[in-house]
């Protein structure tokens, strides 16, 4: 989302505060304009569908030029969570709607407590469904929505916007390293982003111009969600949330999920049913914990204790089990 302000106000410096806003577009890659699409709307609707296509299948490959950054950053978040810290996303727009998004699939992908992985939207959760103007461009109201978390040096705040200039997401990442030691991260989609340069790790996946100008849902949006697809889910990897491929943390709240925790203590063991059901019902329905008691031969208590000493690590804990 990019604000900007009505150059027909009446208000003193208003037409030069637009002028600059202007100014500071044209220069954005995200926001400039491409003259060949001039008249995309007279196409035919499969022809704009291709073309729209084509310009999704560019994303994955601006990504991969990011990947060292992006690994850098994960570690670090990795180190800081397993100390205790949170991953926090702030942004505005669609950058915020997406880093509240992630946030919300952690607890039942990963069994993690809503507290661990946070999600905040300038101006507030009614900034999901409706814009609320002017929320973005505080860098104060950033200040105050990660003081109300109280925020430690343990925590990681990962700045989100696609123009890589949106003064609540460098707020939030400024205020987080400034005043709480926490690490920072900054998201954008443009090289040279004010964003990047206020963050310990600045992450840039320059995408290009939109199809549509300055439609930054598009490409940007789609490059945001899987950077973040890829720091919730490596993270999660990194702390011990999966067995392999297997999310063995996952919360079985509905009878979809409830499903699919039979059959992931199914993929891991290679035990039968009525073994599987058996499991479950003595470890409260804990996936990672059914599968300690079959592969290590070890009791529900038992397996409790051998994950906690291991800090949650499936793999460690059985390793454990076995040389006991």
């Amino acid at each position: 989302m990019t604000s900007t302000t009505d150059a027909t106000s009446s208000r003193p410096g208003d037409s030069d505060n637009y002028g600059e806003l202007r100014a500071q577009l044209a220069t954005l890659t995200t926001e400039a304009f491409r003259p060949e699409l001039s008249e995309i709307d007279r196409l035919p609707t499969l022809e704009i569908a291709r073309i729209m296509n084509g310009e999704d299948a560019s994303v994955p490959a601006a990504v991969a030029e990011q990947l060292p950054a992006i690994a850098a950053a994960i570690d670090g978040t990795a180190e800081r969570m397993a100390r205790g810290g949170r991953l926090i996303y702030a942004g505005a727009g669609t950058a915020g709607r997406l880093g509240v998004l992630d946030a919300s699939e952690c607890p039942p992908t990963f069994n993690t407590d809503p507290s661990e992985v946070v999600g905040l939207i300038a101006g507030g959760p009614s900034a999901m469904v409706t814009a609320v103007e002017g929320a973005e461009d505080s860098k104060e109201l950033a200040a105050e929505d990660l003081d109300a978390l109280e925020l430690t040096e343990d925590d990681v705040v990962v700045g989100i916007s696609a123009s890589g200039r949106t003064p609540y997401a460098i707020g939030a990442v400024e205020h987080a390293k400034e005043r709480y030691g926490a690490l920072t991260i900054g998201l954008s989609c443009n090289a040279d982003s004010a964003l990047a340069a206020a963050a310990e790790h600045g992450i840039e996946v320059v995408v290009g111009p939109e199809l549509l100008t300055g439609s930054t849902r598009l490409k940007a949006g789609t490059a945001q969600k899987l950077v973040l697809n890829m720091l919730s889910t490596i993270t999660m990897i990194r702390l011990g949330k999966t067995y392999g491929n297997l999310m063995v943390d996952v919360r079985a709240s509905n009878e979809k999920l409830r499903a699919r925790s039979r059959r992931i203590v199914s993929l891991a063991t290679g035990a039968a049913d009525e073994e599987i059901e058996t499991a479950l019902a003595a470890t409260d329905g804990e996936v990672k914990n059914a599968i300690l008691t079959i592969l290590g031969g070890v009791d529900a208590a038992t397996a409790a204790e051998l994950l906690a000493a291991s800090s949650g690590h499936l793999r460690t804990a059985l390793d454990a089990a076995r040389t006991t």
